[in-house]
């Protein structure tokens, strides 16, 4: 099977010659893993920076500096020890530990915001003393509107607001687990992370509660209870089943002027209209303001997930206005973004939409009218950044140069003309200044590149150079990192893998007419190598793109200098790719996935370094749904995998999630039935790891548990292992203990054959 070459960048080593003595140095998990006590010092350099307004600021720990945005000079503008010197001057101790997450949220006015768990404070430092402050931070959901220095936040399961003059007021008091305020609903799908709303005038907050007295518990135990007796006891969690009935969500707002809380007038729930089947509320997301702050937009999905409309609310009377845009779908609708108006025209707004096929911007009215498209193309814009409010433009985020790149541009609403703002490669991550958008920082990175910052002018590609970051790896034996293309099970679309392989098989590796390595054809001498196909293969992740090592986990690293080949594919069904790709695997999740992922073990036989008799395979999640998948599907292709967190049966995994994907198990049973692996326990013939948190509250141990009986039933024989207390993903140093768990089974039973020590 021939590769595809891609069109961009790219040599894939990021090594370069360097003394014999620094190529002796390898990696530990310490190094390499997050969790790692050398890990920090093996990141590539960054810089902590922020707007004021559209004047850069560098945040360090114990000074600030502005930056000139036409030479890079920074100038001081005020230390730690100067800000908690002003603070004492008005009689308090409010100890600032560092400058860190310092912010400027007023553009014109020379104020910084900074804070410590017990305080939070507004600093004038040309002035040089404290203007405000409240004592309100470490609150659950902490929520401030610089416009009315008004904060939101919980405190007991109840909402409270205290205004910019200190007034406390409870908005609540049957907060509960039951009955939640001001937080996150839907388990933050589509695209929610909060509770609380501030109006642009700081006078109304909106907020959700969430109603989950209907929501069966799912029993988690507490194995440390901080009471006595010592036994564990019960601490369940509220957890909505495919299928079942779930939470209920309502939208409320308070005004700070009257004091009074109204409540949108949202769809209403008929509980006896289907008494046999689980109620179907409204989703309620992309809650945005108008510039007036008197109108609240809600995008508002059925339950079936097909069926979406922009609704205008009356934000003081809470009555529903108008249905601005309708979207439909023979599958599913997924609204991720809220609407945002033009900064020159309050009477105009930009919604994000995959309606054509791929996320592209369309330009609406107020009363609903699509005035065009703005974006178009076989490519997707991957986020709104915000806008140039001088040459009226919008600035994007896009793949359109490559499906593995992220890029920059700037977009003309009048003409739909896009103008590039960086070099056209890599990956780009940039943030806009706060005043009038003309400015970006942009942090960046290629294959071959760890991290470039610039600054970087957004009526054109003018940048000034603020860092480039050295190798942090210098001075260890590094792997060699591929990246090519393959097609999918359908012969048509292209599929991109990442191959991280030891050094001494990379040396031996062809270069093309590019200089770049390749694959094949290979000449090299030596046995093969065992190797791992690390998979996720789920919606809203990728695996590859074209950033430092393409976007390799380090944890590959680890393993290639071990001996391993590790090989990474994105099936159909991940992100980025547009609506069809994506779409591929409705009402059969793990289905096409498969195929595809099988697709890369074809591509890895067909390469004579690889042994296809030591295949292994690991992911976590999705990845680890697929891993079982994938393990008891073609018992005889992989010898070992390790599983993380599986989701074993869609049956018990979340409403929000799993129906969106496979409809409802009284809609689509055969697909249920045919995606649960509980039936494929008998069919493991390898030697399987599952790694579970046992407090998982994203895919509960259920489905770890319930395989377990099966295989027992079965006669077949899983391994287990168990992380007491910890959640979906393990936290802290417990992830060096994870990994190394993880390559000691692949040491234990995929037999690598380990190169002399420097030869890896």
């Amino acid at each position: 099977m021939k590769t595809k070459s891609l069109l961009i960048l790219l040599t894939l080593l990021t090594l370069l010659p360097s003394p014999m003595a620094a190529q002796q140095k390898r990696f530990t998990l310490e190094d390499l893993n997050f969790g790692g006590r050398n890990y920090h010092n093996l990141r590539p350099k960054n810089m902590s920076l922020t707007w004021w307004g559209d004047q850069l600021v560098q945040t360090d720990v114990e000074e600030c500096y502005t930056i000139d945005a036409k030479t890079g000079k920074k100038t001081l503008l005020f230390t730690l020890d100067e800000i908690n010197q002003w603070a004492e001057c008005d009689g308090d101790t409010k100890q600032v530990r560092h400058l860190m997450n310092a912010t400027f949220p007023y553009p014109d006015k020379p104020l910084v915001a900074v804070g410590n768990r017990l305080a939070f404070i507004l600093v004038d430092f040309k002035e040089k003393h404290v203007v405000w402050e409240d004592s309100i931070s470490g609150q659950d959901a902490n929520d401030w509107s610089p416009q009315s220095r008004a904060t939101a936040y919980v405190q007991n399961h109840q909402l409270f607001v205290v205004d910019g003059k200190g007034y406390k007021r409870q908005l609540t008091t049957d907060g509960s687990r039951e009955i939640v305020y001001g937080q996150s609903v839907h388990r933050d799908e589509f695209g929610i992370t909060k509770g609380t709303f501030w109006s642009p005038d700081g006078q109304r907050l909106a907020f959700y509660r969430m109603d989950q007295t209907m929501v069966t518990d799912y029993p988690q135990v507490d194995l440390n209870p901080c009471v006595e007796p010592c036994i564990a006891k019960m601490q369940p969690d509220k957890y909505p089943m495919a299928g079942t009935n779930t939470h209920l969500v309502t939208v409320g707002i308070y005004d700070l002027n009257t004091q009074k809380t109204t409540y949108l007038q949202t769809p209403a729930v008929d509980y006896a209209a289907m008494p046999s089947q689980p109620q179907s509320p409204c989703y309620f997301t992309n809650i945005s303001w108008s510039p007036d702050s008197k109108h609240v937009f809600i995008q508002e999905l059925n339950r079936d997930q097909n069926d979406c409309r922009l609704v205008s609310y009356d934000a003081e009377t809470g009555k529903r206005e108008h249905q601005l845009c309708r979207e439909t779908s023979d599958k599913y609708v997924e609204p991720l973004n809220p609407i945002q108006f033009l900064p020159w025209d309050s009477s105009l707004f930009i919604l994000q939409s995959q309606k054509d096929g791929y996320n592209h911007l369309y330009l609406y009215n107020i009363k609903g009218e699509c005035i065009k498209q703005l974006t178009s193309g076989p490519w997707v814009v991957l986020d709104v950044l915000g806008f140039n409010q001088k040459l009226k433009s919008v600035i994007i985020a896009s793949n359109e140069k490559h499906p593995l790149q992220r890029n920059i541009f700037a977009v003309d609403v009048k003409t739909g003309r896009r103008t590039p703002l960086d070099n056209r490669t890599g990956v780009h991550r940039a943030v806009l200044s706060k005043g009038t958008g003309s400015l970006l920082y942009d942090k960046w990175q290629d294959p071959v590149t760890p991290n470039n910052i610039d600054l970087t002018s957004t009526k054109e590609r003018k940048a000034v150079r603020l860092l480039t970051a050295p190798d942090p790896w210098e001075d260890y034996q590094q792997p060699g990192y591929l990246s090519g293309s393959i097609k999918a099970a359908d012969g048509v679309t292209d599929l991109y893998y990442r191959m991280v392989v030891p050094r001494a098989l990379y040396d031996q590796l062809p270069t093309d007419s590019e200089g770049q390595k390749t694959p094949l054809p290979w000449r090299g001498t030596g046995g093969a190598f065992p190797t791992v196909v690390y998979v996720y293969g789920g919606p809203h992740a990728h695996n590859i793109e074209a950033s430092w090592h393409w976007y390799s986990r380090s944890w590959e690293t680890y393993m290639a200098q071990k001996g391993y080949i590790v090989f990474i594919l994105d099936n159909r069904g991940s992100e980025n790719r547009g609506r069809d790709f994506e779409q591929a695997t409705f009402r059969q999740l793990g289905q096409v996935e498969m195929k595809d992922q099988m697709k890369g073990v074809e591509f890895l036989k067909s390469l004579p370094y690889v042994d296809s008799n030591r295949l292994g395979v690991h992911g976590w999640s999705y990845g680890g749904y697929m891993t079982i998948s994938l393990m008891t599907n073609y018992p005889d292709v992989f010898k070992v995998g390790v599983a993380g967190g599986p989701v074993i049966d869609w049956h018990w995994y979340e409403v929000m999630y799993g129906e969106r994907y496979m409809d409802t198990p009284q809609q689509n049973p055969d697909g249920y039935a045919k995606t649960s692996l509980i039936s494929q326990a008998k069919n493991l013939k390898g030697k399987l790891q599952i790694i579970i948190g046992y407090n998982d509250p994203t895919v509960v141990p259920q489905h770890a548990l319930s395989f377990l009986k099966a295989c027992v039933q079965a006669g077949t024989q899983p391994d287990l292992f168990v992380y007491p207390g910890e959640g979906h993903n393990m936290a802290g140093h417990a992830s060096v203990h994870l990994h190394e768990r993880i390559t000691q089974y692949f040491d234990d039973y995929l037999d690598p054959i380990l190169p002399p020590k420097g030869q890896q």
